[in-house]
């Protein structure tokens, strides 16, 4: 392994490509040899952001969107982004989910960043610590 090692994902936003991307972001860990944790902790955060861009990102849109998914392993370091090129984040008040998916994932990652994505869209950036010490 290198100094870096990199996975892009991109699909179309269907909540059927869900267990597709948690497999891609599993094998990609087992392959860096990332622990449990925070196997378990990065794949309930990826999911979470992902079920977010299927249910919210291109509401209204006549075909569903791409979801993009981007992980980099660092030797001390995973970062995941999530986006979408739909509407933005903003709130809902038609919000079908129970609006936990930001908070589950904000208490799981050591860092958490929105914001809009280039062009746009939304951005979830995600990063967990490897260093056991963390």
């Amino acid at each position: 392994m290198g100094d870096s090692d990199r996975l892009t994902v991109t699909l179309p936003s269907d909540a059927a490509n869900l267990p597709l991307v948690r497999h891609a972001i599993r094998g990609f860990l087992s392959a860096g040899g990332v622990p449990d944790p925070p196997t378990g902790e990065v794949l309930l955060a990826v999911t979470e952001a992902c079920a977010n861009v299927v249910q919210h990102a291109y509401v209204g849109a006549d075909e569903p969107g791409e979801l993009e998914l981007e992980l980099e392993r660092t030797s001390d370091e995973l970062r995941i982004s999530v986006r979408d090129r739909g509407r933005g984040f903003a709130p809902r008040l038609d919000s079908p989910g129970a609006g936990l998916g930001l908070p589950v994932i904000a208490s799981l990652a050591n860092r958490l960043e929105i914001r809009p994505a280039d062009g746009h869209g939304t951005e979830v950036m995600m990063a967990f610590s490897l260093n056991e010490a963390a």
